[in-house]
C-alpha cells in the first residue's frame, strides 16, 4: 500500500486525505493518506522523515510551500514561476521531485465553470504567494490580461515587474482602493488574499462587482465566504468559491503519483459540497 500525507500547519481540518481515497476508489487502488502536523522549525526534519519511511508523495499546504522548493532537486516549470512547492514526489533515486498544481487547478475549476480563458481578462486581488503560483498557468490558458490589485501596491508592482521580465506577460499593478469599474467589465474577479473570512470587506469599489463577468474566491466554506458576500450585496453575476479549485489541484497531484491516471473531479466535488453542506 502506498503512502502519502499532507504536510502544513495548520492541518487538522485538511479535506485532502478524503479527497485522495475518493480518486483512488475510482481506480480500486489502495493507498494510505494522511496528515501531518509539522513546526516550521521541523519542517525539513518531518519531509525527510516521511519519506524514508517509505512514503511515496506528499502536500504541501501552509505555511510550507516556499520552504518546500529548497528540498527538491527538481522543480517543474510551474514551481518555479510561483516559487513554490504544493506537491512533492519520491524519486528512484531517493531524490524529491516538486511540482505546483494550485494554478493548473484554479484554471481547470474556472474552465468546468466560467468556460474556457482564451481571450479572458483576470483581476486578481492579493500579491502574495497565491497569487503568483496562479499566474503562469493563467497565461498559458491564453488569458488576455491580468490585473492585480493589492491592499499595498509595491507587491503588486514587484510580481508585475518579475512576471513582465520572465515571460513577458499582460500584468497591470494598482492598489486595490484604485481599481475601476472599467478594469473590471466582464472580467473574472478571483480573491487571493487570506481574509475572506475575517468579516471585514475589502476597500474595493462595488460597482467592480457588478461589472465583472464572475466573481471566484480561492476560500471555501459551508457558507459563502466574506468577499462572496460582498460580491453578491453589490450585484455580482455570478460567485463561486475555491472547493472546486481544492479539488482540481488534487487531482493534479494524484495523476502525477500514479502513473497519469486523471479522476473524475466533479464526482469527487459534489459529495463534497454534499458533505459540507
Amino acid at each position: 500500500m502506498t503512502l502519502f500525507t499532507v504536510i502544513g500547519n495548520p492541518v487538522a481540518h485538511s479535506l485532502s486525505p478524503q479527497i485522495h481515497q475518493l480518486f483512488a476508489q475510482q481506480f480500486g487502488i489502495e493507498l494510505r493518506y494522511t496528515r501531518t502536523l509539522s513546526a516550521p522549525e521541523q519542517f525539513d526534519r518531518t519531509v525527510r522523515e516521511f519519506f524514508r519511511a517509505g512514503g511515496t508523495g506528499a502536500n504541501i499546504t501552509v505555511p510550507f510551500k516556499q520552504d518546500a522548493v529548497a528540498l527538491c532537486s527538481e522543480l517543474s516549470k510551474r514551481a518555479q514561476a510561483a516559487g513554490a512547492v504544493n506537491t512533492m514526489q519520491a524519486r528512484a533515486n531517493g531524490e524529491l521531485y516538486g511540482d505546483n498544481t494550485d494554478g493548473a487547478g484554479l484554471v481547470s475549476d474556472l474552465t468546468h465553470q466560467v468556460g474556457q480563458l482564451a481571450a479572458a481578462r483576470v483581476v486578481i486581488v492579493g500579491a502574495g504567494g497565491a497569487t503568483r503560483g496562479v499566474l503562469l498557468p493563467l497565461l498559458e490558458a491564453g488569458v488576455v490580461e491580468i490585473v492585480i490589485a493589492n491592499r499595498t501596491v509595491d507587491h503588486a508592482l514587484a510580481l508585475r515587474d518579475h512576471f513582465a521580465t520572465a515571460y513577458n506577460a499582460p500584468i497591470t499593478a494598482i492598489a486595490l482602493n484604485q481599481l475601476t469599474p472599467e478594469q473590471c467589465h466582464q472580467a473574472i474577479i478571483v480573491n487571493a488574499t487570506s481574509t475572506a473570512w475575517s468579516g471585514e470587506p475589502l476597500a474595493i469599489n462595488h460597482a467592480c462587482f457588478a461589472q465583472a463577468r464572475w466573481v471566484y474566491d480561492m476560500n471555501y466554506g459551508a457558507q459563502p465566504t466574506a468577499f462572496l458576500q460582498q460580491a453578491m450585496q453589490a450585484g455580482a453575476p455570478q460567485c463561486s468559491d475555491g472547493l472546486g479549485m481544492l479539488v482540481e489541484q488534487a487531482a493534479l497531484s494524484f495523476s502525477l503519483w500514479h502513473a497519469g491516471l486523471m479522476p473524475a473531479t466533479q464526482l469527487v466535488l459534489q459529495q463534497l459540497r454534499q458533505n459540507l453542506g
